[in-house]
């Protein structure tokens, strides 16, 4: 699985530490992590709006798994991405939050805070967080005499999402302003990223027209 970090402004200080609890979680367990900015606070600059827009485009265009977005309270990140199509966010405060959304909710992002809680110990309830979010087979169930209705109401739930956003995906980002957009995929990091595993060609060439532009 490759997963992708990405965190605003106001917690790039964080993002080392972060990183690297994420990239020792998910290479112990055979996966690939990404660092897609802010790496610190003079890399390109992000706001939890434009992390929606790098999730929905990594995440739509299948250049990666799965996205850990983040921000001072986790709330920002969290609305941001799931305003997207294609994204399914959960919000992460501790492990066991990790655990029951992988198993019961088996969605393809979480939203961490790095500021509210953030204390003494934050790298190891990071950690274990990472841990409960990419262990074992996804949407089990729990409790497991419940595992078939969750798994029905995840699919349901994710059907009236697609029912809701009509319009095909390269359009919803289009009615958006475009230097929003642009400021999203300017970073070196995302493009690294999105351009080396991208498999989707329509989205690749939207995104080069804005880095063109």
């Amino acid at each position: 699985m490759k997963i992708a970090l990405m965190m605003e402004n106001s917690q790039a200080a964080k993002n080392a530490v972060i990183f690297n609890e994420l990239n020792t979680v998910s290479s112990s367990l055979g996966h690939q992590a990404f660092n897609v900015g802010m790496k610190d606070e003079h890399d390109h600059h992000l706001t939890y709006i434009h992390l929606g827009i790098m999730a929905s485009l990594l995440l739509n265009s299948k250049a990666v798994d799965f996205v850990v977005a983040g921000c001072g309270t986790g709330q920002g990140a969290l609305m941001s991405l799931n305003l997207h199509p294609g994204v399914v966010c959960g919000y992460c405060l501790e492990p066991s939050d990790a655990f029951l959304f992988n198993q019961i909710n088996n969605g393809n992002a979480i939203s961490m805070a790095f500021a509210k809680g953030y204390g003494w110990g934050a790298e190891l309830n990071v950690r274990y967080i990472f841990e409960k979010a990419f262990t074992g087979e996804r949407g089990q169930g729990y409790p497991l005499e419940r595992a078939e209705p969750q798994r029905c109401n995840a699919a349901i739930l994710n059907e009236v999402k697609a029912a809701i956003v009509k319009e095909n995906y390269l359009d919803t980002l289009r009615a958006m302003d475009q230097s929003l957009v642009k400021t999203a995929v300017m970073g070196s990091q995302f493009q690294e990223c999105f351009f080396a595993h991208c498999q989707n060609e329509e989205i690749a060439a939207y995104v080069r027209s804005l880095i063109n532009a």
